[in-house]
C-alpha cells in the first residue's frame, strides 16, 4: 500500500512538472523575441501584457519540481531494490 501511494505521488509530481514547463513555455518563452528595454511584451490579439520575469518564475518552479520528481524516483527505485 506504502508503494502504490509513493507512485501516485511520483505521477502528481512528474504531471505537476510537465505543467510547469508548459506554463513557462506559454507565459515567457513564446514571447522571448517580443521583450522592450522594460521587459514586457504587449499581445494585441489578446490585450495582454507579458513580463520577463515570469520567465524566471516559471523555470524556477519548473526546475525545483523535476528535482523533486527525480527525488522521488530515486527513492522509490532504491525501495523497491531493498525489498
Amino acid at each position: 500500500m506504502k508503494n502504490m501511494t509513493r507512485k501516485v505521488i511520483l505521477a502528481s509530481a512528474v504531471g505537476l512538472t510537465a505543467l510547469l514547463y508548459y506554463v513557462y513555455f506559454v507565459q515567457y518563452y513564446k514571447w522571448r523575441d517580443c521583450f522592450n528595454e522594460l521587459g514586457r511584451c504587449y499581445d494585441s490579439e489578446s490585450s495582454t501584457v507579458y513580463l520577463e520575469q515570469a520567465g524566471i518564475i516559471w523555470m524556477s518552479l519548473a526546475i525545483l519540481m523535476s528535482g523533486i520528481s527525480l527525488f522521488l524516483l530515486w527513492r522509490l527505485k532504491r525501495q523497491s531494490k531493498s525489498v
